[in-house]
């Protein structure tokens, strides 16, 4: 294996990393205090070709392919998840649409949301279908050149404020996740409503709202793929969602862990840099060797999606592992930090509190233990 990145990897990360250092990291506190959603930052993404990472040239993406895409949004986590995280959402939508759309659905959609000119949510869950996302009780009824669309989905990241939403709702109800259809649902369809903002731990810069479908509209030619193939579709943009979440985790605690090593030398305890003992010299270690060993795994899961190679254990193991020290790397510098660390003079706290999102999201750290357990088990057969 290559573990060297390419000269065209490298130059991504670098303006990655520029762009994050000048149009977030100055903002995002003060974006996460007062609950703001910074749309213009995904407008000026677009520009730098951000926003269609994981979409065909033909249609104005930038079709980096998974691992360079992660490379780009580890980079940008590094100060806070919001904005990456609604990005990979919006990557995440996108790439379903190019690789399960129509032609027509292509054409319509994708250099829209490759350009940033349109922003894309994903709506799965619901209150009685999260880990148990085949439960959902949505349904879309064929009604002549249209379906009709009825149900409830929570926590949609960018719910509101996205101009396209991919739908999973059940055309044929006696057929379980082979029932499950996927839809394009834009903004302003009639029937299209949306819950209050859900007041979070954190992640306060990206609205989750719910999404409300009252016979909402939609024309046939939205429905994405075949009907009941829809959880298939949403299953395999979890793969790339979970190596999405996964490199995020990894941005917040490399994040973290650079805080924590900076102040670690410049706070002074008995005569010298608190850095100096080894005390938190072994915890920083140990935090410096849980980001890297979760990093290359999410990078082993993004090469093998690249090489078309099955990858769905691959990335709940790098999913489970990157979110699982990501929460255990951001705890550990706001104890670096002491009392410091509790007060929100200092990132940590916050970085600490957006971590935990990350064990959640994209099918809980128990579940993603299952399909790494199954998958282990079946080969055992």
């Amino acid at each position: 294996m290559n573990f060297n990145l390419t000269e065209e990897q490298q130059a991504l990360k670098e303006l990655a990393k520029s762009f994050a250092q000048k149009e977030i990291q100055p903002q995002i506190a003060s974006w996460e205090e007062t609950e703001t959603f910074p749309r213009h930052v995904f407008d000026k993404m677009g520009e730098l070709g951000f926003n269609g990472m994981l979409v065909p040239g033909e249609y104005g993406g930038s079709e980096l392919g998974r691992l360079t895409t992660a490379l780009v949004l580890e980079e940008l986590a590094i100060c806070g998840m919001a904005v990456s995280g609604y990005l990979a959402v919006h990557n995440m939508t996108a790439n379903c649409v190019a690789t399960y759309g129509s032609k027509e659905l292509r054409d319509r959609f994708l250099p829209s949301l490759a350009t940033g000119e349109k922003l894309a949510a994903f709506a799965l869950t619901e209150a009685n279908a999260g880990s148990d996302a085949a439960n959902l009780e949505s349904t879309a009824d064929r009604q002549g050149d249209q379906y009709l669309l009825n149900g409830n989905k929570i926590f949609i990241t960018s719910g509101g404020e996205a101009d396209v939403y991919l739908v999973m709702a059940k055309t044929d109800k006696s057929s379980g996740a082979k029932g499950i259809s996927a839809f394009l649902v834009e903004k302003g369809a009639a029937g299209l409503e949306f819950g209050k903002k859900e007041s979070k731990m954190g992640f306060n810069a990206s609205p989750t709202r719910e999404v409300i479908f009252n016979d909402c509209a939609v024309p046939a030619s939205n429905l994405l793929g075949r009907e009941g193939d829809g959880f298939r579709y949403a299953m395999h943009a979890l793969d790339g969602g979970r190596i999405n979440t996964a490199i995020v985790a990894i941005g917040l605690a490399q994040g973290a862990l650079d805080e924590a090593a900076s102040y670690a030398r410049q706070r002074v305890q008995f005569g010298r840099p608190i850095a100096s003992f080894q005390g938190i010299q072994f915890m920083l270690a140990d935090m410096a060797m849980a980001v890297q060993q979760a990093r290359l795994l999410v990078y082993y899961a993004a090469s093998l999606m690249d090489e078309n190679k099955p990858a769905t254990a691959q990335a709940a193991m790098a999913k489970c592992a990157a979110t699982d020290a990501s929460m255990k790397v951001t705890t550990d510098a706001v104890q670096i930090f002491g009392g410091y660390g509790y007060t929100r003079e200092y990132p940590v706290e916050r970085l600490m509190r957006e971590a935990k999102m990350g064990q959640i999201v994209e099918g809980t750290n128990q579940i993603q233990r299952l399909v790494i357990a199954r998958d282990l088990l079946e080969k055992q057969l």
